[in-house]
């Protein structure tokens, strides 16, 4: 979804606009920005807020390495 469409629908806030955030909240975002890369398979919710999480799995990309013959 683009910023435009943001705009348009009543999902998105206007960036003007600052919104609160239960520390919780907050801080399962700041983990999720830490890992940026990775899978939450389990994430244990209470009162709509989240408790922990289960199990992480982190993927890692290897870059490819070309075969280069030697001279």
């Amino acid at each position: 979804m683009s910023e435009a469409d943001i705009k348009k629908s009543n999902v998105g806030f206007p960036s003007s606009k600052l919104i609160r955030v239960h520390p919780r909240w907050y801080s399962f975002i700041k983990y999720c920005e830490e890992i940026q890369n990775g899978e939450i398979e389990r994430l244990k919710v209470q009162n709509g807020l989240p408790i922990i999480a289960e199990e992480v799995k982190r993927k890692i990309r290897f870059e490819k390495i070309e075969n280069k013959e030697s001279v």
